[in-house]
């Protein structure tokens, strides 16, 4: 490459748009290609930046938290860039006595403790929440951002930085020097870049209940509620191998059950129901680093987690770039790791 690299970024998702902040900051020519016109799964989301309940929660994210952690750690700095505002008050884990000891399990195999709060003020950091909720452990740690908010204000960060967006879908790199995929599974893209063939579609639903909403989030045993501008997200279905963004009442009808069982004011309220579809690899970890397809970076696959993960990407995508050091988690992200 001689001056600044050019770079083409397929996917307008967190990945996507992290990712072309990240670049532009670093002084690459930024063109983010997303054709619309379909749910993001990025939009179809919580934001939850919840590091340890989902390693308690997520057996295939446990043996993981310090990664989980050092992305939730990059946050503010990206939150304070963008103008946007962090929820860091925490979340609850709230449910019977059985399932919340198995939860204080997970917190104390991992070397962490949560608090344990007493019903009152558990309805006090959850307002609406069921009176029958009980006790319930409050951890500090997790935090979310509103995706609602959030990818709006990420696009104009990026956009003011120079980055460049196109309504288009591309097949392949093009003239620029790289060319970064961040669009979910790849859809389109497979030719482009043969690490590919190894995600998985994983379809989910998400409702939001429109009326306002404020307080912690809340993780039950079949679901979670997380408050946001736009209304209280409940969520959500894990559907492998489904790769449509058809929305089906059906599936998603134990999301309006378990919302109303956490907030029974929630009965008569109207609400809003998306589904999209993520990408998961078969570690359940993002890839993220160079294809063996000359000029192709990937950033792709983080499952459950690519909120939480956006900015620790953008900086292993940046740095991959420019030709900086990627830090201590990229050979662990390297899709190199499936290959052969």
């Amino acid at each position: 490459m001689s001056g600044a690299p050019t770079v083409t970024i397929a996917g307008a998702g967190v990945l996507g748009l992290a990712s072309a902040l990240a670049l532009a900051e670093a002084g690459c020519a930024v063109t983010v290609c997303d054709p619309g016109g379909g749910p993001n799964a990025s939009g179809v989301a919580a934001g939850m930046i919840a590091p340890v309940l989902e390693a308690v929660l997520d057996a295939e994210a446990r043996a993981h938290l310090d990664l989980l952690m050092a992305g939730r750690d990059r946050w503010p700095g990206l939150a304070q860039r963008a103008g946007l505002t962090l929820d860091r008050s925490g979340a609850l884990a709230v449910g019977d006595e059985t399932w919340l000891a198995g939860v204080a399990a997970g917190f104390g195999a991992l070397g962490l403790r949560a608090t344990e709060i007493a019903p009152a003020t558990a309805l006090a950091l959850a307002p609406g929440l069921s009176e029958r909720a009980g006790r319930a452990l409050l951890t500090r740690e997790d935090w979310r951002v509103d995706p609602q908010v959030a990818l709006p204000a990420l696009r104009r960060v990026a956009a003011a930085r120079g980055v460049v967006f196109r309504t288009e879908a591309v097949t392949g790199r093009g003239e620029a020097d790289v060319l970064v995929i961040a669009s979910g599974a790849g859809q389109g893209l497979a030719a482009a870049a043969p690490e590919l063939s190894r995600l998985s579609p994983i379809k989910g639903h998400i409702m939001r209940f429109l009326a306002p909403a404020a307080g912690l989030t809340v993780r039950a045993e079949t679901a979670y509620a997380a408050p946001g501008e736009s209304g209280l997200a409940v969520g959500a279905t894990m559907e492998p191998g489904r790769a449509d963004t058809l929305v089906d009442f059906a599936a998603a009808a134990p999301l309006l059950a378990a919302g109303v069982k956490l907030f029974p004011k929630l009965a008569d309220t109207r609400f809003e129901l998306a589904a999209g579809v993520r990408a998961a690899t078969p570690d359940g970890l993002p890839m993220v680093g160079w294809s063996a397809a000359p000029g192709v970076l990937l950033a792709v696959g983080a499952r459950r987690n690519g909120w939480l993960l956006g900015p620790l990407v953008a900086e292993i995508v940046a740095a991959c770039v420019t030709g900086r050091e990627p830090g201590p988690y990229a050979a662990m992200l390297d899709p190199a790791r499936f290959r052969g």
